[in-house]
């Protein structure tokens, strides 16, 4: 991310005001949460001021941020100057940043809103997530349709995937040509596999949804499986995994089950779901066009 100058968050914070009379002004919100933030967005709600929006933009893709949202740094050092100038009436937080909750209500109400916690399935607390957005922001109808659309475009892939042959999945992150970073069963990938009447490979312990890092051998213990690689791939990986013994003796990669999907928020919520679903259902319906290579 460009370095902020104070010439340039004034420029930003005015582009988040609206032109509104005294005393008419519309709540304003903030949100260093992207799982939030994708929520907010999909639900009509656009927040005034959010974090690491250029690698949001790369990684969650959707729902879009407008543009004159303000970008108020890294999600674990924002810049309060930042939110400040954006004059906020209310914070959207969770748990990830509850060291910084103390410097966050100097600047507005704070109201923490956790997806993922451990021990419990991401699902349901994204929904829920989405029902107390929806009343925080008034928009108790788009949280309702959001919630909706969810489940019925799960059903929908999970219908498509009715023609092709079930095996089991193992959804990773290459960390390097070495590594990787695996979901389990608790992560919203792994839920919505469960959803969409697949089963996830990887059945071991994971911890806040993920395990890592994972050595590459590992992936020799699931034959059967289509190995599932999620965005970005580091340029040390998709340069040595090619030209690896190792990669290339997986039965998964000798038969040609290694597909990558487009970049997705792996924390996500219920807009990530979602699109996993859409675009695992796609890659597994038109394997040749997602291929891994």
């Amino acid at each position: 991310m460009t370095r902020l100058t104070r010439r340039g968050l004034l420029a930003a914070a005015a582009l988040g005001l609206g032109v509104r009379g005294a005393g008419s002004e519309a709540p304003r919100f903030a949100t260093l949460d992207w799982a939030l933030l994708e929520t907010l967005l999909a639900m009509g709600v656009t927040p005034v001021a959010a974090a690491e929006l250029v690698l949001f933009r790369a990684v969650a893709v959707e729902p879009p941020v407008p543009p004159r949202v303000v970008d108020i740094g890294l999600r674990g050092t924002p810049s309060f100057e930042a939110l400040r100038l954006a004059r906020p009436s209310l914070i959207f937080s969770s748990n990830y940043y509850a060291e910084m909750e103390p410097k966050l209500r100097r600047i507005a109400p704070v109201e923490t809103i956790s997806v993922y916690a451990r021990g419990d399935p991401p699902f349901a607390r994204a929904e829920d997530a989405a029902r107390r957005l929806g009343t925080a922001t008034g928009r108790e109808g788009a949280a309702r349709d959001l919630i909706a659309a969810t489940h019925a475009g799960i059903e929908r892939a999970r219908d498509d995937l009715k023609r092709v042959e079930d095996r089991p999945l193992i959804v990773v992150n290459l960390g390097d040509a070495r590594h990787f970073r695996v979901f389990g069963p608790d992560s919203m990938f792994g839920e919505v596999l469960a959803r969409l009447g697949r089963t996830n490979a990887w059945r071991a312990r994971t911890f806040y949804s993920a395990s890592a890092p994972i050595g590459i051998e590992a992936l020799a213990r699931f034959p059967e499986a289509w190995i599932v690689v999620l965005p970005p791939v580091p340029p040390d990986a998709r340069r040595l995994l090619p030209e690896s013994a190792m990669w290339a003796a997986f039965p998964s990669v000798q038969a040609g089950r290694v597909l990558q999907l487009g970049a997705m928020n792996p924390f996500g919520g219920l807009p990530t779901a979602q699109r996993f679903a859409r675009l695992l259902s796609a890659a597994l319906l038109d394997p040749a066009g997602a291929r891994f290579d």
